[in-house]
């Protein structure tokens, strides 16, 4: 339909017919999981493999034995063997059980002869192990990382540098895997760190007030489809406001298509962002700030505080429709694709004459509806990262973004589970089952199975002497388990270990063998 102009008034009008030409839901691939995870049905880790598949590991491996050596040359004091992708993967879901644990330390995993005895994480790893690759642990490559500190304070310095190769894999993989259906949402999100970098945020609102401010595109079921994080101001900004490049560089139209309907809060809603993207084929609908250029600022026929509630008004300026709404206090909204009212109602507590408290409908804006329906995609996401998360306190930034993306892994391919459960028609698994099972398959061991005692000792015999007539009585030592006296020792980790009876040489010979 033809676009209507404003007369310079707030309208008390229901204008029902009034819509903008949006055009139709033409998305570029069929929204949902892509292939080829919609063939047969998958497993936790093999969904999870499509985000952190082989390139990542081997980044990941490659880059962390760099950065021991270095450190070591640095003149550091710890023992290192190169870490290989199988141990990787266990590292990882070691980590995934930490977060589903949850005790307050690292080093509580590990302890032993107290009431708080874990025993799984010593049969997939030793403690000074895990502390080794944990320290060590590195994304890009040390030395390109020392070129780029080189230019710190020029244009050339990338402030990312040492996430990079994560990031733009973790964002190709996150839009690749899976399609968005319709109404998606741009937000903010923070990761918590008080790590002295430049570009660490402060925002009141939030509940998690310091850290990494990401803007993220999100699925209303929460899956994060895209994300950027902020750095400052960028040498590349447009001129036409910080809001309007984050929502344009978020909403790719090579990627997505046309006809999706894009929801913001008052912090990214503009006439301009708006009328750009409905030349895009995008709708869009969000709350407003007065003040904001373009937004109609007459106060003739406007709501008050004296309004009832249920109040509506509203302003056409050409393809964009400013509604202002009473409710408990006042609602302005602006979309480009919504009527002004379509019959939609609300229960409020409203006191009757009689002083008697009942609830009565209120009409409500079909924008807010919608916005209320489909605004809340990024806090969902926020939620079910925050539900069994591997973050912990580093004083390495690099490493709090890692954990991120690990937890945005685990996220998303819980979400495209259920999508798949939903495809296939079978019952999906809780988000603690699945990255209970998940952390059960990365380290190589059954979910359902009783941990069992990691067996690396060597036997080696006591004494080796040639004469015979020796060989039964030199160096012979109590076993710590059956306190006879034995010729075996075990080796361990190039320490030797106290003697044990034959039958424990038996028995952890068997543990070795069935081990391997």
């Amino acid at each position: 339909l033809s676009p209507v102009s404003h007369d310079g008034r707030w309208n008390t009008d229901a204008d029902p017919d009034i819509v903008p030409n949006i055009p139709r839901f033409t998305p570029k691939r069929i929204p949902g999981v892509q292939p080829p995870l919609t063939f047969g049905k998958k497993s936790p880790l093999d969904i999870f493999s499509q985000y952190f598949d082989e390139e990542v590991i081997n980044i990941l491996c490659a880059n962390t034995n760099k950065n021991a050596v270095r450190n070591l040359e640095r003149g550091r004091k710890f023992t290192w063997a190169d870490v290989y992708p199988e141990e990787m993967k266990k590292y990882i879901g070691l980590l995934l059980y930490m977060g589903v644990m949850d005790l307050p330390k690292v080093r509580d995993f590990w302890r032993k002869k107290t009431l708080f005895h874990v025993p799984f994480p010593a049969t997939v790893m030793s403690r000074d192990r895990f502390l080794a690759i944990s320290c060590n642990l590195h994304i890009s490559d040390p030395m390109e990382d020392a070129e780029n500190d080189k230019k710190r304070g020029t244009e050339e310095y990338d402030c990312l540098h040492r996430v990079q190769p994560l990031l733009d894999i973790m964002r190709n993989r996150c839009m690749s895997i899976y399609h968005p259906r319709q109404h998606i949402s741009v937000d903010e999100r923070m990761i918590a760190t008080k790590a002295r970098i430049s570009f660490k945020q402060y925002m009141k609102a939030k509940p998690t007030k310091w850290g990494i401010k990401l803007f993220v595109l999100a699925d209303v079921n929460g899956y994060t489809i895209d994300f950027k994080i902020y750095t400052g101001k960028s040498k590349f900004a447009s001129g036409k406001g910080l809001s309007f490049d984050v929502v344009t560089s978020l909403v790719n139209r090579d990627y997505l298509g046309s006809g999706y309907v894009i929801y913001c809060d008052n912090f990214y809603t503009s006439p301009l962002l708006f009328r750009h993207l409905h030349q895009l084929g995008f709708g869009t609908c969000g709350t407003y700030r007065e003040g904001r250029v373009g937004v109609p600022s007459t106060k003739q026929n406007a709501l008050n505080k004296r309004s009832p509630r249920g109040s509506i008004r509203w302003i056409r300026n050409d393809v964009l429709l400013f509604v202002k709404w009473m409710d408990t206090r006042e609602v302005s909204m602006c979309t480009t694709i919504h009527t002004v009212y379509s019959g939609e109602t609300v229960l409020r507590w409203q006191t009757t004459e009689d002083g008697r408290k009942e609830k009565v409908p209120v009409p409500r804006p079909t924008a807010v509806q919608q916005y209320n329906k489909y605004m809340g995609g990024v806090d969902t996401s926020d939620q079910m990262l925050g539900t069994n998360s591997v973050h912990r306190k580093t004083r390495k930034w690099y490493m709090t973004i890692f954990q991120h993306f690990l937890d945005i892994a685990v996220t998303n391919s819980f979400i495209l589970h259920k999508e798949l459960c939903a495809i296939h028609h079978d019952k999906c698994m809780t988000r603690q089952n699945f990255q209970e099972l998940l952390a059960a398959q990365l380290t190589g061991v059954p979910l359902d199975g009783s941990p069992r005692e990691r067996c690396d000792h060597l036997p080696v015999p006591v004494s080796n002497t040639q004469n015979l007539s020796e060989r039964a009585s030199m160096g012979r030592r109590r076993c710590i388990r059956c306190k006879r006296s034995t010729p075996w020792k075990y080796l361990s980790n190039a320490l030797l270990r106290t003697p044990r009876h034959d039958a424990c040489f038996r028995l952890c010979l068997i543990r070795n063998l069935t081990h391997n």
